[in-house]
């Protein structure tokens, strides 16, 4: 097979769109954000070129200045907690929605904040409420 053609091509495709390999700046961020939008509309048709942008986007979201807090205070998350916030986010959930698995209002608070830890109990109500594996609860090593 016969490369050169191949090679002339992606050479233009990168040249007018160098953001798909590797983003540089908060520009070619905001157009490969942009651009998987638009991807996404017919998802299995760009399935290779979405699977290529997300590594890009990916890479500059995690060595990112721009994102340097926010990875700091996700790393310091405890993993329960992380995903029960995430649950509360997806589900619009306030801590009086939670007293039944995990108790009062106040006791949900100090969960959230770290001064309490989630149960046993706690994470096989949570489990069965959102239909999850409890596994989520636990730090991945």
């Amino acid at each position: 097979m016969r490369y050169a053609n191949l090679k002339e091509k992606a050479l233009d495709f990168f040249a007018e769109a160098r953001f798909i390999s590797r983003i540089h700046n908060e520009s070619e961020y905001e157009q490969a954000l942009e651009l998987m939008d638009e991807l996404i509309e017919d998802y299995d048709q760009y399935l290779p070129l979405i699977e290529v942008l997300s590594i890009a986007i990916g890479k500059w979201e995690k060595e990112s200045a721009e994102f340097s807090e926010f990875n700091r205070r996700i790393e310091a998350l405890d993993d329960g907690v992380a995903i029960l916030r995430t649950l509360m986010d997806q589900y619009h959930l306030k801590a009086d929605d939670l007293k039944t698995e995990l108790g009062s209002k106040s006791l949900v608070s100090m969960i959230l904040n770290g001064s309490r830890n989630l149960t046993r109990d706690h994470i096989q109500a949570l489990s069965e409420r959102f239909r999850i594996s409890p596994s989520l609860f636990f730090h991945k090593t």
